[in-house]
């Protein structure tokens, strides 16, 4: 409803396509407190859309697909490149972190290579990879991750600084909000 005065039913149809992707996607994927993986794209889009006003379609197509990736055993970046574009493409591929490896020196240098390609990529990818941590944070009380403090310590060490390096309003305000959670694990 937001969307259509703004963007037209083109635009709107391109969103809406990739809502349903990425529901059919994470369909029956569950989070630890028993709440559908779905509704963690979805929150992530409503921060892009709701708290810092962003309704490029692009982008918010991308919010909804960011883990379609890396959750899919079929989906690849040719399909989402055939449905919506090259730059949708290419931004999930940046956002995308392989999920499959236990903890080790093999994931350690996955993590790590996967922060540096996002300090490296575009300022979206950023924007959207901060908007996704914030969404986890604010639902770390509900028993989102085996180890908040970890995740927590994490987004603080590698995904915070992103922001502090930045003049973008929308990373100065993201970066804002996750001091906020920090400080609700470590005061």
């Amino acid at each position: 409803e937001r969307l259509g005065p703004l963007l037209g039913s083109i635009e709107v149809n391109r969103i809406l396509s990739a809502y349903e992707m990425a529901q059919n996607v994470h369909q029956f994927q569950k989070r630890n407190d028993g709440s559908p993986y779905f509704w963690h794209p979805t929150r992530v889009t409503r921060i892009l859309l709701s708290e810092l006003g962003i309704t490029d379609p692009e982008i918010l197509i991308t919010a909804l697909l960011h883990d379609a990736l890396e959750d899919s055993d079929i989906l690849t970046p040719q399909v989402l490149e055939y449905n919506f574009g090259a730059t949708v493409a290419d931004l999930v591929e940046i956002l995308t972190k392989e999920i499959r490896v236990e903890d080790g020196p093999l994931r350690e240098t996955i993590d790590r290579e996967y922060v540096e390609r996002l300090r490296n990529g575009p300022l979206t990818a950023r924007v959207i990879k901060l908007c996704d941590r914030l969404d986890n944070m604010r639902c770390l009380e509900f028993n989102l991750k085996r180890n908040p403090y970890k995740y927590v310590k994490e987004t603080s060490e590698h995904y915070m600084p992103m922001a502090e390096e930045s003049q973008d309003l929308h990373m100065r305000y993201l970066l804002k909000e996750l001091r906020k959670e920090r400080n609700k694990f470590f005061g």
